[in-house]
């Protein structure tokens, strides 16, 4: 059981009856990437996200809350809370 961290980006579009949707996550090698593409895409994207989780991939185990490196615009839950 080895535990890893991982930095993510994932960015929101508009999607059908004005909801939010996902597109593909986006890895980054660590959180100063991560914080450097979000800022790339906040301008481009309905919504945009960073953050860094610990957890076991093997296992699916993941921390509960992740770390916010970043975030724009609007986001669903749990990003768009203060």
């Amino acid at each position: 059981m080895a535990r890893e961290t991982i930095h993510v980006v994932q960015a929101y579009h508009a999607g059908k009856r004005g909801g939010l949707k996902a597109e593909t996550p986006i890895p980054c090698r660590s959180a100063e990437a991560a914080l450097r593409a979000a800022e790339r895409l906040a301008p481009l994207r309905l919504g945009v996200v960073a953050f860094t989780t610990s957890g076991d991939a093997e296992m699916g185990d993941y921390d509960d809350e992740p770390s916010i490196i970043f975030k724009a615009g609007t986001l669903p839950p749990p990003f768009n809370e203060a």
